[in-house]
Order: structure tokens, then sequence, then C-alpha cells
């Protein structure tokens, strides 16, 4: 049989460039297809087929050009053969080749650059989560290739809290994450969802980008745009899943924001805030210090050391969701990163950073905000 690698589904990204069958084993040269009308690659998702126990060597031949080279170094791939469950190979990068090396078992696998969260999947999310007590589901509109942006409400309380998720759609953990956090708001067992419930009024999108998501992009939408440079002026034709959101967030205005990502380069869990925004107040500092300390302290996964410059005064970047939403609603706002290759303090050999724990640092994110959910 011959080796054939495909990526014609949801959220597959690859070029096969050539495959040579030998008899030291298979070897297949790919590229990752930039996003549409953009410059943008990083995220790869393939189907790898006839390979069952030979050596298959794999190499992305095109990752210098990528929009973050500097995010190779130290990484390896993600392989399934079930589609549920996704172990890390054994992959090395050296003068802009990604290298991957494994033996499969099935004659059927999977390759990813993180476990991927599909479109199927979100909407198995939005059935099940829509259909909870207590639970409300609104589609906001359509996106540019027709695809809905959904929106989850719960609580009752008075206290605005946002989260949103993937807009940036390569940045699959960011997924995984609200699944984590959708579990734990709609645990009615759960102390700590019984009180956000009570104190607040939670909205959750948790995907904002299912067309790049479909398409197997990276960081940007159908018409090539990334979305997080768009919150200052979000227009119908060019970012309409932004102008939803930040439409339904003037309706209800925001006291407390977490726009959820993933990091190509740094291996740990860190959050971002809104220094530098024209009018910053003494307040919304010391509540921002007071989640990020709080959380370092209630969980070894997340930490403070490494992460983004600070901006100064003045000078943050409106066009950003945090700064954005910081600044229009003098909300406490955050950007949590999760990595693609592991949180170096705690490695995992087998599978790195993952969806499991991507879920269960959601669940210990909304357990800080309930300690402070009252003084927002």
């Amino acid at each position: 049989m011959t080796i054939s690698i495909s990526s014609s589904f949801d959220s597959g990204n690859i070029r096969v460039l050539s495959i040579t069958d030998s008899p030291d084993g298979l070897s297949a040269d790919l590229e990752i297809v930039t996003d549409h009308q953009s410059d943008f690659y990083q995220w790869f998702h393939f189907r790898l087929a006839n390979a069952a126990g030979r050596d298959v060597t794999v190499r992305i031949v095109n990752g210098a050009g990528s929009a973050y080279p500097g995010g190779w170094p130290g990484y390896s791939a993600r392989m399934s053969e079930d589609r549920e469950s996704w172990l890390l190979i054994d992959t090395d990068y050296a003068d802009g080749t990604l290298t991957m090396r494994l033996t499969p078992d099935s004659n059927v696998v999977w390759i990813a650059y993180f476990a991927p969260y599909s479109m199927e999947r979100h909407h198995d999310l939005i059935a099940w989560a829509a259909s909870q007590p207590g639970v409300a589901h609104r589609e906001l509109g359509l996106t540019l290739d027709g695809q809905p942006i959904d929106l989850l409400t719960i609580g009752e309380g008075p206290k605005q809290v946002w989260l949103y998720a993937r807009q940036h759609p390569g940045e699959t953990m960011a997924e995984w994450w609200m699944e984590g956090a959708l579990e734990r708001l709609t645990d009615e067992e759960d102390a700590v969802a019984r009180l956000l419930r009570q104190q607040a009024t939670i909205h959750l999108v948790p995907n904002m980008n299912p067309d790049g998501s479909r398409r197997g992009h990276l960081r940007t939408n159908a018409a090539g745009v990334n979305l997080n440079r768009e919150w200052h002026e979000p227009s119908a034709a060019r970012s309409p899943e932004v102008l939803m959101v930040r439409n339904a967030m003037d309706e209800s205005g925001v006291d407390f924001a977490m726009d959820v990502h993933g990091d190509e380069a740094i291996p740990a869990v860190f959050i971002a805030g809104f220094e530098g925004i024209p009018s910053i107040s003494e307040k919304q500092m010391a509540l921002y210090h007071r989640y990020r300390d709080t959380l370092a302290a209630r969980t070894p996964d997340f930490q403070t050391r490494l992460g983004y410059p600070v901006a100064s005064a003045g000078k943050a970047n409106l066009s950003m969701s945090t700064n954005q939403v910081a600044e229009r609603f003098g909300a406490v706002a955050m950007t949590l990163e999760m990595p693609f290759k592991d949180n170096d303090d705690l490695p995992d050999a087998d599978y790195g950073w993952s969806p499991a724990r991507s879920m269960q640092l959601a669940k210990d994110c909304l357990a800080v905000l309930a300690e402070m959910i009252e003084d927002l």
C-alpha cells in the first residue's frame, strides 16, 4: 500500500511536496499552507495512512518562514490514533525544517500542531451546554463564511463576566479551556459555580473565529484579518466576529474579561494585562494583580516569571481586546496564554501541555474569580 497524507477535512492544513518509500522506511516532505489572504502560517493538521508498523519520517520544510519560528525549538508535534488522546511525537527542528519520526501502530493516524478542536466538536459543545439548566444560548450572527457566533450566558448576578476564546483559530487549547469552564459552571453541585452564578452573569464565546478554525488557519478569519487587532474599529466587512461580540458587550457592560489564547514560543502559562491604557485606575490594577498572584498561588501550572513586555503609560494598543475592554468598560481584563510546547516547570513526557490540562486550568481560573467576584 502506498503511504497517503491528506488534510481535506475540518481544520486540516498541509501541502504534500514529496513522498519516498525506501527499504529504510517512509519519508515525506511537506509544507504548511498560509492562512487565506494572509502571510501567517504555523498550524498544521493532517492524516497519515497506510504506514502501520513502518518507520516514518515527516519533514515540514518551511518552518523558517512561519509566523513564529521561535516556536519550533523545543516543540513536539502531537499524534493520535483515535482523535481523542494526543501523544507527543519525537520532533526536532534545524535549518528551517521540523522533523517528526514515528512508527504508527495503526494504519491511520492524525498529526497536528496541537490537539485539534474541530467545528463538529464545537457544535457538540454548544448543543450540550445550551441544554443544561440555567444556560441561555444566543446566536449573535453569522461570519463571512456563514458560520454562527455562539454566545452562552450563565448566572443571574450583577457582575458582568466575559470569557472568550480562539480569536486566533490555531490556538485550539483555548477552546479546550472553554470546555473545562463550561463543565464547571454547569455543575449544580459545584460550590464555586453556584457562587459565581449567584454573584455574576457570565457570558462565554467558546469560538470567536469559526471560519479560521474550519479553514485550518493559525491566526486569521476568512478575510485574512487578525481579529485581535480589530477591537478599536471592527467592521462587518473585515471583522464581523469582533463587531458582534463587542456590540453584545456594550449591551451588558463588562466588569471582568478573559481572552483565552495559546503562545507558540513561551513554555509556560501566563497572563497579559492592560498596563498602558489611557484611563487606567489603581483599583483596576490592584484587582488584576490580585487575580494574577492568587492564580499563581492556587495552581503550579501558572506562573508570573515569564510573559510579554508591559506597555508603558499611555502606550497600550487599543486595537487588542484586553486593552480595548479595560479602557472601554473600566473592566479588569486579561489575556490568558497557554503553551504549544509544554509547561517547563511541570513537563509531561507523554502529552506535554494537553487538552486535559487546559480544561483543569479553566476550573482553577474560575475558582480564583469566585474569590474576588464581589470586589469587581
